[in-house]
């Protein structure tokens, strides 16, 4: 068993039919990169894992850890271990680093509500003091305000506030966009470190290049449907999947 799993998959938008059919699995402790051109499905898909409404999962299935979680809240799922960070990266911007950070934990203590049941979880939130060591320029900037941050380092503490959370899967939705190819290597050093720390990381970007540099695995998605699937080895070898799809 997978540590999540989708079984074909159908999500709308409206009447829009944006995924069709989409089957795919993460397996615990991977890297594994889900990779596209722009509208492919990308963005649809991880708001299908994760909750998020619109899209509306209309067919097929979303597992993890073996627990149908398909029509679950986004607040369910999170506390189940599922992590999203979003394009967008929405930190705070007129908060300092520590007080985005302090936001994220008082957020996720608040899930724990009296009389509510959250499954367990295998890793247990970051401290603010694992985050600073994880992240050494977050720390340099700690007193500093979140919208004055470069891209690179906006990025970092969007990932720094998922991990605050108690997180078995990490969802990174274009964690490379906009960023110069040094901040992309700083970032990538980051979600290695992170991933050898035990946590399970699914991958969206529009860079395959950088992707396939870290990802154990990877899929491709075309029009909503998963059109490749296999190591960045055998991707970097298929010129035709690439060239068609990625543009690469």
């Amino acid at each position: 068993m997978s540590l999540l799993e989708l079984s074909e998959v159908d999500s709308y938008y409206g009447q829009s039919h944006i995924l069709r059919d989409v089957t795919m699995d993460v397996e615990e402790g991977e890297i594994c990169a889900l990779l596209g051109r722009n509208g492919a499905g990308k963005t649809t898909t991880l708001r299908s894992i994760s909750g998020a409404r619109p899209p509306e999962v209309r067919d097929g299935s979303v597992t993890f850890k073996g627990e149908d979680i398909t029509d679950l809240s986004p607040e369910d799922i999170s506390s189940r271990g599922i992590s999203l960070v979003p394009e967008e990266r929405r930190v705070f911007p007129n908060l300092t680093v520590a007080e985005n950070l302090h936001l994220a934990e008082v957020t996720n203590n608040a899930s724990n509500t009296v009389g509510r049941t959250i499954p367990e979880v295998e890793h247990a939130g970051m401290t603010t003091d694992q985050v600073y060591e994880e992240f050494p320029r977050l720390d340099e900037r700690r007193t500093q305000q979140a919208g004055t941050l470069s891209g690179g380092e906006q990025q970092m503490l969007a990932i720094a506030r998922a991990l605050k959370q108690s997180t078995d899967l990490l969802l990174l939705d274009e964690p490379y966009e906009g960023l110069a190819p040094q901040i992309i290597a700083d970032v990538e050093d980051a979600i290695e470190r992170i991933s050898e720390s035990g946590t399970t990381i699914l991958l969206v970007e529009q860079n395959a290049v950088a992707a396939m540099d870290i990802a154990d695995r990877c899929y491709v998605v075309d029009q909503g449907s998963i059109v490749f699937e296999g190591s960045a080895a055998e991707l970097r070898q298929d010129d035709e999947t690439r060239e068609r799809y990625l543009g690469v």
